[in-house]
């Protein structure tokens, strides 16, 4: 059977789908570049910690940024005009960032990346949600292809910074260019959408558990974005790793978050789900703890392995025990994929300035904070929902 035909994908659509699918796959590529060139470029620019935090900050901020303007902008102007113009800021970051030291223009950089990650997040996952009958296989092929994008940067900045760190930069940009090329002249929307009114609107504000799986996906979002930010620079900065091998640390992360992604997928259909959130939480800081306490490669390495194969599931499975009156309401959803980014943002900065004062070691186990509280509101959550069932 061909991919098209287990996706479910009409005959006039698969060219569209197999665009989307690479444009996010250059999409993972490029999140996973910027922590990988992050030592080479403090090394060149001589970026302090709270620089390094608020450029990794900026990204999340670009990110949050874009959950808004491409909510609204495919109605003003068509989704692939969207697509064009704020994809092709991705682009015009990764070069930007390659000219210059001025810190006011790395953090626009950083921040025009993360705008177009965002943006093509969004896009490429409803696109993909209506053009496929099979959505759950089209959906999880999607998000397969950015982590295996994540893969494959990290390798790519190894290579490069032998040389040139740039060079990196110059690879991804050149694949995301021909990317949008390729979604330019697909049959992806190009005129202004009919705007569809949001029509369930509930009354979420008041709800204890509608906030307490946001906050949640807050602090896992605050662990996830700084793991995945400082990694590269926090084994190289304390002697525990060289730079080369570093970077393929990054790459073995996403290895593990992808396979784990396939486990969680299979025993969410088998076990509790607010069971096997707070199983993966508690794994996910156990094996956080194990890799930054250990001075034994061997015991890193098999911490970091853990660390990607369990907290790969959390915000997936966390989403998808939210009320359904919430996951269709557009307002609701927005209002928690929002707040959870703010998690994001904060963590990085936090890092960079405790890093400042006592190191880089003590700044990255700041992230112990956040999962053991992330833990926490897990017990809560099983406790609620085992009360509810009784």
């Amino acid at each position: 059977m061909g991919l098209s035909k287990f996706l479910q994908v009409k005959e006039d659509d698969k060219s569209l789908v197999y665009r989307i699918y690479y444009i996010f796959l250059c999409s993972g590529a490029m999140s996973t570049l910027l922590g990988a060139i992050l030592p080479a470029m403090q090394a060149e620019y001589n970026m302090s910690y709270a620089l390094r935090g608020y450029v990794l900050s900026a990204h999340q901020i670009g990110n949050f940024a874009a959950v808004f303007i491409s909510g609204f902008i495919p109605f003003l102007i068509g989704r692939k005009k969207s697509t064009l113009a704020l994809g092709s800021l991705i682009v015009l970051g990764l070069l930007l960032m390659t000219l210059t030291a001025n810190p006011i223009l790395l953090v626009v950089a950083f921040a025009f990346t993360g705008m177009g990650r965002g943006t093509l997040s969004n896009i490429t996952n409803v696109v993909v949600s209506e053009k496929t009958g099979n959505k759950t296989a089209g959906l999880n092929l999607l998000h397969a292809s950015f982590a295996i994008g994540a893969f494959i940067s990290p390798f790519i900045a190894l290579f490069a910074t032998k040389i040139e760190w740039r060079i990196a930069s110059y690879v991804v940009s050149a694949f995301m260019l021909s990317a949008l090329i390729f979604i330019g002249r697909s049959s992806l929307e190009n005129t202004p959408m009919p705007k569809k009114k949001d029509s369930s609107t509930v009354p979420f504000q008041k709800s204890f558990s509608f906030w307490l799986n946001t906050f949640i996906m807050f602090f896992y979002l605050a662990g996830e974005a700084s793991l995945t930010g400082w990694l590269v620079t926090y084994f190289n900065d304390t002697g525990l790793m060289n730079t080369s091998l570093s970077q393929s640390m990054q790459s073995l992360l996403w290895i593990m978050i992808l396979l784990g992604r396939l486990v969680c997928a299979k025993l969410s259909l088998k076990m509790n789900k607010n069971a096997l959130i707070l199983i993966m939480g508690i794994m996910m800081t156990l094996c956080f703890v194990l890799m930054i306490v250990s001075q034994s490669t061997v015991l890193i390495v098999i911490g970091l392995l853990g660390l990607g194969f369990f907290m790969s599931g959390i915000y997936p499975t966390t989403l998808s025990t939210m009320d359904s009156r919430y996951n269709s309401s557009t307002v609701a959803t927005g209002t928690c994929i929002a707040t959870a980014t703010i998690g994001g943002i904060l963590m990085p900065i936090i890092i960079g300035h405790v890093a400042e004062k006592s190191g880089i070691k003590g700044g990255v186990a700041t992230i112990s904070i956040a999962l053991c509280i992330m833990v926490v509101l897990m017990v809560i959550k099983l406790a609620r929902s085992r009360k509810a069932s009784n």
